[in-house]
């Protein structure tokens, strides 16, 4: 594995590729196949630590996840509207 650092668009700053695998707690960084699909074979390492289980879980619910931040965010600008 390699230990390479980049630069992660969230965060501003240099992380390396086991920071993104553990990012989103569980979860990898939704975006870890953008930021480092083209140094290392992404899909297949992930499969292989998470197993076919937690990997369909992971892709069906990393979109999942982003809607659900923009209803959030929606709902609290709402109400600070509204105050």
């Amino acid at each position: 594995m390699s230990k390479e650092l980049i630069r992660c668009p969230r965060l501003g700053h240099e992380v390396n590729f086991a920071y993104c695998r553990k990012e989103g707690g569980i979860h990898p960084c939704e975006r870890i196949f953008s930021c480092w699909g083209g140094f290392m074979p992404v899909e297949e390492i992930l499969k292989k630590e998470m197993g076919e289980e937690e990997w369909s879980r992971f892709v069906k619910g990393a979109g999942r996840e982003k809607i659900s931040t923009l209803v959030e965010l929606i709902e609290q600008a709402r109400i600070r509207k509204k105050l």
